[in-house]
């Protein structure tokens, strides 16, 4: 009797019930979060003023994105559960952009004052990684590039007017700008000698990165010599090579010394009138998509051969009391497949199809799962495969810019072990231009123009990857078949190399121009 009483008297007072999940849908992000509904909605709100914001800061485009090209963000209650997430304490929140949905986590409080970092801050800086990947889709940048420009839009600020502030220092980055410089000389930063830094030099990078970006940005004595540095690196110089056009480096870093010394930093403000914020749909998750939804933000962020079984086993558990709720079907699905569970996948896909029969996650996994049964099986008689296809290509017609359908159906002709149609060419290329933060698909997209014959579109494809700080190994593989696309031309001729095709990726500084969807 006591017992039950206290679950009562648990379950009627005011914010001790478990907190439940809700999602925030606006036109460039959908947001997961056990916040309460007018605070999910203030939150997806600022992300869509903050996108416009740096849009109009850097002049970047601003096309529709398509659904399945939002990124997504899971807020986690604590920096801890995120650095439980990642797998490294000493991550704060992370980002991943792939062609499966692009990703990011982060904690829903963090940081007491200035010189700690805060939430807004780490996500900012992630989402200015995604702006940065999907608007200079084809450009190669060094890595205190990389890291100082989302450092610079990190901390933009919301201020009372309506506007938004950009160009505030990083207080949490102080040391790195002003004590600990002399760790990491400038002359090493912009020669793109980064690997192997201790923590204290990637500190330095960071914060001497934001530096630069604020220097570059305010004081246009120096714009030209930068962008002739860009533009020598995106022309195949190394960046120790392209550094020149800097002149003396000891003078620079002098002047950018004076700079971050001064007592008042320039600042730009974007004004209220010019953001254009677009609806924000908050929707109460099912109580199957919330019973499954830490089983599914820890199969988003990413598993392996040892975790997979795991995550398996609670989707599974999770899920068993909702067989008729789609939301929980799928998280079961994409774990199931995750896990090499094949049979298990086409049955939640279809538990979940029979509810919501155009439900694209569900037409996607039964592919998958199909074509890694035949793969299994050396299954690759010419029905099995049509049969694969006309599931993919049903998932096309619901979404016909949803990038993984485009990438699937590539595959299958790669798994079939048949030579890809044009069709299917074509679509990959669409997949790219949809998702270039993904890494794997654009080392794809490159290998598929060099096997062409289009080396200076692969080319230009592959610089982004050999300059990328996140992906060592992967920048590794991009630097090597650069190596051996120019070796293959220069004992063929340069002028015996095929021109790109039409349609083939826009040159290295530009965004990659908008294209028609493309229906398989």
């Amino acid at each position: 009797m006591v017992r039950a009483l206290l679950l009562l008297f648990f379950a009627i007072m005011p914010g001790v019930a478990r907190a439940q999940w809700y999602e925030a849908s606006s036109p460039h992000f959908i947001v997961y979060s056990q916040e309460r509904p007018e605070g999910l909605t203030r939150f997806a709100r600022n992300l869509e003023k903050y996108d416009q914001a740096v849009r109009i800061m850097r002049n970047l485009p601003n096309d529709p994105v398509p659904p399945a090209s939002r990124l997504t963000v899971y807020v986690l209650g604590s920096v801890n559960a995120v650095g439980n997430l990642a797998g490294n304490d000493n991550v704060a929140g992370f980002y991943s952009g792939r062609a499966s949905g692009s990703v990011a986590f982060v904690p829903r409080y963090a940081g007491a004052d200035k010189f700690d970092l805060s939430s807004q801050q780490i996500l900012f800086h992630e989402y200015a990684h995604h702006l940065m990947l999907s608007a200079f889709a084809n450009s190669a940048f060094p890595s205190w590039l990389i890291e100082g420009w989302a450092e610079f839009h990190a901390t933009a600020t919301f201020e009372s007017t309506g506007s938004v502030m950009f160009g505030r220092p990083p207080y949490y980055r102080a040391e790195g700008i002003l004590l600990d410089q002399r760790s990491l000389p400038l002359a090493r930063m912009l020669s793109g000698d980064t690997d192997k830094m201790t923590d204290t030099q990637t500190n330095v990078m960071y914060g001497r990165g934001w530096a630069l970006v604020h220097f570059f940005t305010f004081e246009p004595a120096r714009g030209a010599q930068f962008s002739s540095y860009i533009k020598g690196i995106n022309e195949g110089k190394a960046p120790a090579q392209a550094m020149t056009a800097f002149g003396d480096v000891r003078t620079l870093e002098r002047e950018l010394d004076r700079y971050v010394g001064r007592r008042f930093m320039t600042g730009r403000e974007v004004k209220k009138d010019a953001l254009k914020i677009g609806e924000v749909r908050i929707r109460e998750l099912t109580e199957g998509e919330a019973a499954t939804m830490r089983s599914r933000m820890r199969t988003k962020r990413g598993v392996n051969e040892k975790t997979a079984p795991g995550v398996y086993a609670a989707a599974r558990k999770a899920a068993a009391p909702y067989p008729n709720d789609p939301g929980a079907q799928i998280v079961l699905a994409e774990t199931a497949y995750d896990a090499g569970d094949y049979a298990e996948t086409l049955a939640a896909c279809e538990r979940a199809l029979a509810v919501q029969p155009n439900l694209i996650d569900a037409l996607l996994f039964k592919a998958k799962a199909l074509m890694a049964i035949a793969v299994r099986d050396k299954d690759m008689s010419k029905p099995t495969w049509t049969s694969i296809r006309k599931s993919i290509i049903a998932a096309n017609r619901v979404d016909n810019d949803h990038p993984e359908a485009l990438i699937l159906y590539f595959q299958s002709f790669v798994d079939a072990g048949v030579e890809p149609s044009e069709t299917a060419k074509d679509g990959l290329y669409r997949a790219f231009t949809l998702v270039p933060q993904d890494r794997e698909l654009r080392m794809t997209a490159a290998q598929i123009f060099h096997k062409d014959g289009k080396l200076d579109v692969a080319r230009m494809l592959l610089r982004p990857l050999a300059h990328d700080p996140h992906n060592r190994g992967m920048g590794e593989a991009a630097t090597a078949l650069i190596a051996m696309m120019d070796a293959e031309e220069k004992r063929k001729g340069a002028g015996d190399a095929k021109p790109a095709a039409p349609g083939a990726p826009a040159p290295a500084g530009g965004a990659t121009p908008a294209e028609p969807t493309k229906t398989l």
